[in-house]
């Protein structure tokens, strides 16, 4: 019985009712109780979507690639611009990405910040989950862009996830 009243996707819930109370036009008891409701609702029906729980192991290292990730959003931006800007065209390519992640999480997280940055887009994924497809716009080596990814990403979300 107790089961069914426990929250399945705890920070899902907790965003949920954070949100829920942001977007309120204020904080009273209906908007508490109602944001409670949704936040356990929500997860409950979609629960069949997450086969499992993300397997985190230290969590303590989000902020800090969050901050690594948006740090480097603003660097890339004004990268992409010099050298939409600059006389010299860029040298595009596909650069196939060994992953060594195996969560299926903790791959969507690299794949998704590969294409928040700019000058980057993660392509396509292997159907083993072994390859990665990114289009990089401006890439003078493969192996280059493989270790700055691997370094700067890849490296802290087996961290989180290992």
């Amino acid at each position: 019985m107790f089961d069914r009243l426990s929250f399945p996707q705890p920070w899902l819930s907790l965003i949920l009712f954070l949100t829920w109370q942001i977007l309120s036009d204020g904080l009273s008891g209906g908007s508490i109780a109602l944001g409670l409701f949704l936040a356990w609702l929500i997860p409950q029906i979609t629960h069949g979507f997450w086969p499992e729980r993300p397997a985190f192991v230290k969590t303590w290292r989000m902020p800090a690639y969050i901050l690594r990730v948006l740090m480097d959003i603003v660097v890339a931006s004004f990268s992409v611009a010099w050298l939409i800007l600059s006389p010299r065209p860029p040298r595009p390519a596909f650069v196939c990405y060994p992953l060594k992640l195996e969560h299926p999480l903790a791959i969507s997280i690299l794949a998704s910040t590969i294409s928040l940055t700019p000058g980057t887009v993660s392509a396509d994924v292997s159907d083993d989950n072994k390859t990665l497809l990114i289009h990089a716009l401006d890439a003078t080596d493969d192996q280059e862009v493989i270790d700055a990814i691997y370094n700067r990403y890849e490296k802290p979300l087996m961290e989180m996830f290992q």
